[in-house]
């Protein structure tokens, strides 16, 4: 493998589990920011090892990433199980990839911490500001009733997404990565640092500076999974206008190895804000 027995002897290993994919637009900089990662855990004196997951792809993967956020669950938590890693990062951000990342790393309860990779820049077209997701549907909805041409159509898809990173509009992908902030599993800040922002991969190392040191201290994922952690994140997710769908994907992520009363706890505490914000 090209490493001298000193270089890991001795050293907590970091597993770095990357969603990185040719054909998920969100996660196009994983392949510099696993390195960006590295180069944060070497620093620390930690051994880093990057661990491919599968990419859920929200706008190519058919019928629905939802078939497949538990697939990635479970092979997130048997890349933490059968290799002999000490720590890991979770790379991810594109909607199911933060719940399933998290669902698999909580159940194998290992010193983890969340990489979110960011909101793409805001798009532009003829003056107007773009938000990915929405405007997508608007425009489409205009271009079928004739209220724009094909050409405009084609500008729009050109301008829409013009940088790496999650949709930048209050999705699901920024819902969940900001109900993660505040469950504690990023760093302060993470979660709103565009893809595209020289900050993100100083995040990016710092994240792996970080992990390292909860690995050293033995900081367990489940630390978070608290019932009071749980309603931080449910605010956080629904108190900016989040995504209704986050109500019950913050719940799945509290599961972990915590019991079964925390985790009813947790979940009637999400659906009751879920029911408030539709108020």
């Amino acid at each position: 493998m090209g490493f001298d027995a000193a270089d890991y002897r001795g050293k907590p290993v970091i597993a770095i589990v990357n969603t990185w994919s040719d054909i998920n637009p969100c996660h196009t900089h994983f392949k510099q920011r696993v390195e960006d990662v590295k180069r944060g855990v070497w620093s620390a004196g930690g051994f880093p090892m990057e661990l491919p997951a599968m990419s859920l792809s929200e706008p190519f993967q058919k019928p629905t990433t939802m078939l497949y956020r538990n697939l990635l669950a479970m092979e997130t938590e048997e890349l933490l199980r059968s290799y002999p890693v000490d720590g890991a990062v979770l790379m991810g951000g594109c909607d199911k990839t933060t719940p399933g990342l998290l669902m698999g790393a909580g159940s194998m309860d290992l010193p983890t911490l969340f990489l979110p990779a960011g909101p793409m820049l805001r798009g532009h077209w003829g003056g107007t500001t773009l938000g990915s997701g929405s405007d997508t549907w608007k425009y489409w909805a205009d271009l079928r009733a004739g209220n724009i041409t094909q050409e405009d159509w084609q500008e729009i898809e050109n301008g829409i997404a013009r940088s790496p990173g999650h949709c930048m509009t209050m999705g699901t992908a920024s819902t969940m990565t900001s109900a993660v902030e505040a469950l504690g599993v990023t760093l302060p800040g993470a979660a709103s640092i565009p893809a595209a922002d020289s900050r993100h991969a100083v995040m990016a190392a710092h994240t792996g500076e970080w992990t390292f040191t909860q690995t050293a201290d033995g900081v367990l994922a489940t630390s978070r999974h608290t019932v009071v952690l749980a309603k931080e994140a449910a605010l956080a997710a629904m108190g900016p206008g989040g995504t209704l769908a986050a109500a019950r994907q913050r719940a799945r992520e509290t599961l972990g190895a915590n019991s079964l009363t925390t985790l009813r706890a947790a979940k009637a505490h999400v659906e009751s804000v879920a029911v408030g914000a539709r108020g």
